[in-house]
């Protein structure tokens, strides 16, 4: 069983000048949102991680922002991200003034307790913007407003309305998901056909291998870590699975429809000053065989995303019983 609670929230924005999003803007809205926690919240912007602060274990927001301030040191906390990001689009887009864009975020188990800090580093993105910087808006980012902020269930599709712009009060999200609704959710499928549809890109890396054609073995493995580091940072413990027995089922899977397609994005850190590929498989595909036992892992991954830089906005995919039209 995997001992770990998920909510999941919306944002919905309403552009108030000309706005440019990147093909991927995942990596935009999280890096966004975290500078706006860390230049809002931080008192020690002198240390040069978060590691090396000493309030860095008292700090509430040290969770979330501590990984990427120290993305790639060695000996730094390794935990996972205790949050994803699901972007506006998986496709360049100009929004023009008065339109609306919405994003979503996954948090996991504990960091829940960070919601509030959230929500004032989405109201910060009013202030400094959003997307590409634009010549017409003298070299700025495009600008927005928040009008609304809901609890969603990617399952069920419920909505819970927390916070609507001019009413002071946000509520609690009161939509968490536990192994019980992945039950119910995952029961509702069939045993034999199930079909992934990849919203954003799929990037898994096999034995070293870049993952180029849809394969279920090497995204239930990854998958089975994922919600294994998970489950032991945020959650109750570590996952009580037959990873052999489910890795072996994956490995019989066949692939009876492929409409997927790879897609090639960078993102740009101006902080590290670097660029990181973060493309991968997009579009859907349909796996058959005996898929009775993935069913509940397979939704788990609708919910914490798979694969390289979920945070970044990569590895969200919905599991269906039948083909969806694209």
């Amino acid at each position: 069983m995997v001992t770990l609670t998920t909510n999941h929230l919306q944002f919905t924005a309403r552009t108030l000048t000309p706005l440019e999003l990147e093909a991927q803007s995942g990596a935009a809205v999280r890096g966004a949102l975290m500078n706006s926690l860390w230049e809002r919240f931080c008192t020690n912007k002198a240390a040069p991680t978060c590691a090396d602060c000493p309030l860095v274990r008292v700090c509430p927001v040290a969770a979330l922002v501590a990984p990427m301030r120290d993305e790639g040191q060695k000996g730094s906390d390794q935990r996972p991200r205790p949050y994803v990001i699901e972007p506006p689009s998986s496709t360049a887009r100009r929004y023009e003034p008065g339109e609306t864009l919405t994003f979503g975020l996954g948090i996991f188990g504990k960091a829940t307790d960070l919601f509030p800090y959230l929500v004032i580093a989405a109201q910060e993105l009013e202030t400094q913007g959003l997307g590409r910087k634009l010549a017409a808006l003298g070299y700025q980012r495009g600008r927005l407003r928040v009008e609304q902020l809901a609890a969603v269930s990617p399952l069920t599709g419920e909505r819970q309305i927390l916070y609507q712009q001019g009413k002071p009060q946000i509520q609690m999200p009161g939509l968490p998901i536990t192994a019980t609704e992945v039950q119910a959710y995952a029961a509702t499928l069939p045993t034999d056909r199930l079909t992934l549809v990849l919203h954003t890109p799929l990037r898994l890396v096999d034995d070293q291998r870049l993952v180029r054609q849809p394969e279920l073995r090497p995204l239930v493995q990854r998958l089975l870590r994922r919600l294994g580091d998970l489950s032991i940072a945020y959650g109750d413990g570590d996952l009580e699975l037959d990873f052999a027995a489910l890795l072996a089922q994956a490995a019989q899977a066949r692939v009876v429809d492929d409409q997927t397609r790879w897609l090639d994005v960078v993102s740009h850190s101006s902080r590290q000053q670097r660029r990181t590929p973060i493309g991968g498989l997009v579009g859907q595909v349909t796996f058959a065989g005996d898929l009775a036992t993935l069913r509940e892992l397979l939704v788990w991954g609708m919910l914490v995303h798979v694969g390289r830089n979920v945070v970044k906005g990569d590895g969200w995919y919905t599991v269906t019983g039948a083909s969806a039209a694209l």
